[in-house]
């Protein structure tokens, strides 16, 4: 194989330019050429298939920077139905019209879904990303404790999953943690420290939301923000026990703060932010703010008359403030975690497209004895019986659902990527840039600007 083709999927990730760039140095060892695909999956659908050369001359090129957030080579969430024979057919034609012998895409669980039919017509591979850490499996079995019951919507059925009958260690996790998650959880965290000090001062209850459909680790990093109470999607909330343990925080210190991920469900299982009738691209119902309906549930509860007699609020709703961290937790500079595994996770998936796998997937993976390492894992033993790829949900035992706040187990689990998820360049990197002088009279300048130069097109169509 002399030449492999890598893309970005899915939503933005910090660490995504470091994965590529991981590829390209050890493709650069292994004397093998890297096409970059524009804009993902939608490259390989134009007949033009926009790319870039990363290495020409085997040397990567001066854009590739693995310390810069988001993706040189751009992303989307465009896929190929994979009952789409012709099209599959089309893009199998155009790889080998470019003399692609192999494909690495970087993304999460839906891209590790989407790109299993390419995998029957050219080798192709899997790097990990994503921000919420859903992409993998807390033991090998997993895959077999979901179950499929019908259900009148469309499509005539729902997964639902069954009790695990697994003995959990974390060393059987399959991918510990995925790049671009260090990352989002340091964002987050600094901004529910920020709120903090806004809660204290003017008497507040606080209340934000951090990104996590189904998955609540980064809810769960958020602990070092030291907030009184996390919310996970995973635990359906006991709003009784949730306004109680409101009321005593802040009966205790007059503030409090809450962290719950975006995708809360009720004591019936909906998701509290699904308001809208909408889908974002991906499909997924657009969450009007899980923040909000908690808010308007303790302002039910507590009442104008509780902060008036304190004298600490004209009214509930003044009292109680909603903040999203939003889309800040997806771009910026990843931190060391990330930058650096990242770059592993790259380069392991070049020499697993080299040796010879296909439809597979480098992880990282955890031991007590060796820390951190970089490993294969076969893509099909993702799916479950029906052959559909999960998002991993964070293991329960994470938890305290009494507590709202990391168990035990689950501050095990973190202390392995942050105890020195920041290295002495992050730190340096904020002294030397935030308030760079010449940043006043610069304009900004795109990356995108550079990589135009560089795309080139399949010629003859």
């Amino acid at each position: 194989m002399k030449r492999i083709g890598i893309l970005t999927a899915g939503g933005d990730t910090p660490a995504l330019n470091a994965t590529i760039q991981g590829a390209v140095v050890r493709a650069n060892q292994r004397r093998v050429e890297v096409y970059g695909f524009i804009k993902g999956f939608s490259s390989l659908l134009s007949t033009r298939v926009p790319h870039v050369h990363l290495n020409p001359l085997f040397s990567e090129i001066p854009e590739l920077d693995p310390t810069r957030g988001g993706t040189v080579i751009g992303a989307s969430r465009a896929f190929v139905d994979p009952r789409d024979v012709v099209t599959l057919d089309q893009v199998a034609d155009r790889m080998a019209r470019l003399k692609i012998g192999g494909l690495i895409c970087v993304g999460g669980d839906g891209t590790l879904n989407g790109l299993q039919p390419f995998a029957e017509r050219f080798p192709t591979v899997l790097a990990p990303k994503t921000i919420d850490n859903d992409l993998g499996l807390n033991h090998r079995n997993e895959p077999d404790e979901w179950s499929r019951v019908t259900c009148p919507e469309a499509p005539g059925y729902r997964y639902e999953r069954l009790p695990s009958r697994a003995t959990f260690d974390l060393e059987g996790i399959i991918n510990y943690a995925t790049p671009g998650y260090a990352t989002s959880v340091f964002v987050s965290v600094e901004g529910v420290q920020r709120i903090r000090t806004t809660a204290e001062s003017h008497r507040r209850i606080a209340i934000v939301e951090v990104m996590g459909r189904h998955s609540g680790y980064i809810a769960l990093g958020t602990a070092y923000g030291q907030p009184d109470m996390i919310l996970v999607p995973e635990f359906p909330l006991n709003t009784a026990l949730l306004v109680e343990r409101v009321r005593e925080r802040y009966e205790l210190q007059k503030n409090v703060v809450i962290v719950c991920g975006e995708g809360v469900v009720d004591e019936n299982g909906q998701e509290l932010g699904a308001r809208q009738p909408s889908v974002d691209p991906a499909g997924n119902i657009v969450l009007s703010g899980a923040a909000e309906a908690l808010r308007q549930i303790l302002i039910g509860h507590f009442g104008d008359p509780y902060f008036q007699k304190s004298r600490r609020a004209e009214t509930a709703g003044g009292a109680i403030f909603t903040r999203k961290v939003g889309h800040t937790q997806r771009g910026g500079r990843p931190i060391l975690f990330d930058r650096f595994f990242a770059t592993q996770l790259g380069g392991k998936a070049v020499d697993m497209l080299l040796d010879g796998q296909n439809n597979a997937c480098s992880v990282l993976q955890w031991k007590r004895d060796k820390g951190f390492y970089v490993d294969s894992h076969d893509g099909n033993a993702f799916r479950d019986r029906w052959g559909l790829i999960h998002a991993r949900q964070m293991h329960p035992s994470f938890y305290d659902p009494e507590l709202m706040r990391p168990s035990r187990i689950g501050t095990e689990y973190l202390l392995p990527i942050f105890t020195n998820a920041i290295g002495h360049a992050d730190v340096e990197y904020v002294r030397e840039a935030t308030f760079d002088a010449g940043s006043l009279f610069r304009p900004y300048h795109s990356v995108n600007t550079d990589i135009n130069k560089r795309i080139r097109y399949l010629e003859g169509d």
